[in-house]
């Protein structure tokens, strides 16, 4: 267990933006032929003998020191016993009562104190996600993930510091995969050095299904508990998994995965590039959006939820 006294308060990153946007980095947008657009800006990670260093884009020169001090502070801190600690303080949700909208009226006092290089306010930048999905004719439920899937992004208004609400989401208990993004500051994670947690399976067994693996915690898992009785399976599995991006896009975790698992994954897949691509200068009018939107949220949530 990691003594609360020395876990550390700073907040390396401009912006909780500034992690979306190195993300967009490692994977950048297709092209219109389906092609990528770029080579994704993935680790070294040496594990194949006959492939040199030189023949891989090498992410970690070119990340900014932010952004390495940030995975360094998520690496580092996000152990299966903080994990249990965050679950147990968080998931009674005992902290607020509030409706969506009214969350997400909430959330946008986050952008003006934590990045003095936009103006552009949260509550826009979930509008472009669920604007960009209404317009390519997705369902209503769909839409409304788009809207609401970086709520739990709240975390940080409740005095969180940014590496355990933000960052690529990974299994704990078990090894930590070479494809997490820099998996070298690991090495100082006391998980990495418990026996129980160094196979490939760790506490858990061979495809047992991702609802019996303990993530590290953040956004992605304090949301999901928090509408995990209001929403369709697929819609709570891009909720949950957005950010998983080691199982997503890397497959490093299919070991543990259920065919329930892939078969859903197929929905956090397609949700995927409607979080990464959708923002824009083009500002959306939240006024005259609001109408729609909280009627689309009358028709799946309560007036309150639990926070």
């Amino acid at each position: 267990m990691i003594d609360s006294a020395r876990t550390p308060e700073p907040n390396p990153l401009g912006s909780l933006d500034e992690w979306d946007d190195d993300v967009k980095r490692r994977y950048p947008e297709p092209a219109a032929d389906g092609s990528p657009s770029a080579p994704a800006a993935k680790p070294f990670v040496a594990t194949n003998p006959d492939k040199k260093k030189e023949e891989f884009r090498d992410y970690r020169a070119e990340a900014r020191a932010s952004v390495k001090e940030f995975y360094r502070l998520n690496h580092t801190y996000q152990t299966y016993d903080f994990v249990q600690q965050k679950r147990a303080e968080f998931l009674p949700r005992t902290h607020a009562r509030m409706g969506v909208w009214e969350a997400l009226e909430f959330l946008n006092t986050l952008v003006d104190d934590s990045d003095p290089d936009t103006d552009v306010p949260q509550i826009e930048h979930c509008l472009q996600t669920a604007e960009a999905i209404r317009r390519d004719g997705h369902p209503r439920w769909f839409i409304l993930t788009g809207l609401i899937h970086d709520l739990g992004k709240i975390l940080c208004l409740r005095g969180e510091p940014q590496w355990c609400v933000v960052g690529d989401t990974f299994p704990v208990g078990c090894r930590f995969s070479e494809s997490i993004v820099f998996p070298e500051f690991f090495s100082e994670n006391p998980d990495s050095r418990d026996s129980r947690y160094q196979t490939e399976c760790g506490v858990y067994e061979r495809n047992c299904g991702l609802d019996r693996v303990t993530m590290s915690w953040g956004h992605d898992e304090y949301l999901y508990h928090v509408v995990k009785d209001y929403l369709p399976e697929p819609a709570l599995y891009m909720i949950r998994y957005h950010s998983f991006y080691p199982g997503h896009r890397e497959r490093a975790y299919d070991h543990l995965m259920s065919e329930h698992d892939q078969k859903l994954f197929a929905a956090v897949r397609a949700f995927n590039p409607y979080d990464l691509y959708t923002k824009s200068e083009e500002r959306p009018n939240v006024a005259a959006l609001r109408p729609f939107y909280e009627a689309l949220i009358a028709e799946y949530f309560p007036p309150q939820l639990a926070w």
